[in-house]
């Protein structure tokens, strides 16, 4: 991998842990592209751009990441551990993973049964295979976001909010895979 070349610390380019998942990675990958990209006209930098897209493509395959590690490892001294991300980044990111599933779960049974679309709890848990302190964090936060509601009959339903914020998030996912679909190579 070295062939030469002087060492690049791709993780610093990404602005991640080198201990960071794949979805980490990804995500810090979107954003970064998306900023730099020639097409931003405020913060378009086709140099960085270009940096961000090398780096990526270094460390998005297992195989290639796991050889680019070992050469991390031997220039800067890093060792890499599981146990070094912070449980509170992890906790969030699957928590923010949860309420994205439940308001998915939510949107399509509102969408095909409209008038009745109130889903019982415990399909919803099961779903998520969360604990019950877990599911009641997520009815929570939900809830105080009014994405969702209980319904009269005890069930939970997305609300219109709920709704609105599902074909945001859609919309931003599929722009933004469209503008990073346009700057890698398959």
């Amino acid at each position: 991998m070295n062939d030469g070349q002087p060492f690049v610390d791709y993780y610093s380019i990404l602005q991640v842990s080198p201990n960071c998942d794949a979805r980490a990675l990804e995500a810090a990958y979107r954003l970064l592209a998306k900023m730099y990209h020639p097409d931003h006209a405020e913060t378009a930098n086709v140099t960085k751009f270009n940096e961000v897209i090398v780096a990526y493509k270094a460390l998005r395959r297992p195989d290639k990441r796991a050889e680019y590690d070992l050469l991390y490892t031997e220039k800067t001294g890093f060792r890499f551990s599981a146990n070094d991300e912070l449980d509170g980044e992890k906790t969030a990111y699957d928590d923010a993973d949860a309420h994205s599933k439940i308001l998915l779960f939510l949107y399509k049974r509102r969408r095909e049964n409209a008038q009745d679309a109130g889903v019982g709890r415990y399909f919803v848990q099961k779903m998520l295979n969360c604990s019950d302190e877990h599911f009641e964090f997520h009815i929570w936060y939900l809830k105080a976001k009014k994405l969702i509601e209980t319904t009269e009959q005890g069930t939970l339903a997305i609300t219109i909010e709920g709704v609105d914020h599902v074909i945001a998030v859609s919309q931003t996912i599929m722009r933004e895979k469209l503008l990073i679909g346009r700057t890698i190579d398959p």
